[in-house]
């Protein structure tokens, strides 16, 4: 199948955006004292909300094949980040500051890359079979759930979090800890999201939605691995939204 040139123009200028904005992010860290838990959530929003803000500039034919190159395209942008191409560059030290946490040290690429391949091995199924019943647009949910709610679960958690609780990681068995406010924010993004796209559910399956994304996904949230929320969240919403536009 023949890709759309237009797709290319749309990959590059999605890179060019993601590498400046990552390098400021690491300056802001570097030499401006800002956390790094806001700045790896101000690229996280980029990385999330840039491409559908770019397909409105970048008008191209979606297919399969450009959903699945434009993940392999995003995934392997971390290979430069690897310390052989750390140590040898200046410019790439100072972006890989604004995503690395000095708690994550030293699994901070290997948590990312490992959750960017899980969360697209459950996202594409997942839009391939709503695609098939003509209901994509219901994909959007999981991705704003996470984009929204996940984003801003941490930097809500840092600066509003009373109420803590632990959570492990993979590869490890260092304590992190979540908070209940940050979590709230996965709640909030779940009715929101739900709602935003109540046109596409009958009355009966709104109802069952609302009931059970919001909260199943805040669950997933709390109870995943450190860093590894993305592919929790859309598991759990897209098996629900599955079996809810499926059997309700």
């Amino acid at each position: 199948m023949e890709i759309d040139r237009v797709f290319f123009l749309h990959q590059f200028v999605l890179l060019v955006i993601c590498f400046g904005l990552y390098y400021v992010t690491g300056e802001l860290v570097l030499n401006q004292g800002v956390k790094v838990n806001y700045t790896r959530k101000i690229n996280h929003f980029a990385i999330f909300f840039l491409p559908i803000f770019l397909d409105i500039m970048f008008v191209y034919e979606k297919s399969p094949a450009t959903k699945v190159l434009g993940l392999i395209i995003a995934i392997s942008t971390l290979v430069i980040f690897i310390q052989p191409f750390r140590e040898r560059s200046g410019i790439i030290r100072t972006m890989f500051l604004g995503f690395d946490r000095p708690e994550d040290r030293p699994h901070t690429l290997r948590w990312l890359s490992s959750q960017y391949i899980a969360a697209a091995v459950v996202i594409v199924p997942l839009v391939m079979y709503l695609s098939s019943v003509h209901l994509e647009a219901l994909a959007m949910i999981p991705l704003l759930i996470n984009g929204l709610g996940d984003g801003l679960a941490e930097p809500v958690g840092v600066r509003f979090g009373r109420h803590k609780y632990n959570v492990r990681a993979l590869f490890s068995d260092t304590i992190y800890q979540r908070s209940l406010e940050g979590s709230m924010c996965v709640l909030l993004a779940g009715i929101l999201s739900i709602v935003a796209f109540s046109h596409l559910f009958t009355f009966p399956q709104f109802m069952a939605a609302i009931l059970t994304v919001p909260l199943a996904t805040t669950l997933a949230e709390a109870y995943s691995p450190h860093t590894w929320d993305t592919p929790f969240i859309y598991g759990v919403a897209g098996l629900l939204l599955i079996g809810i536009v499926t059997f309700v």
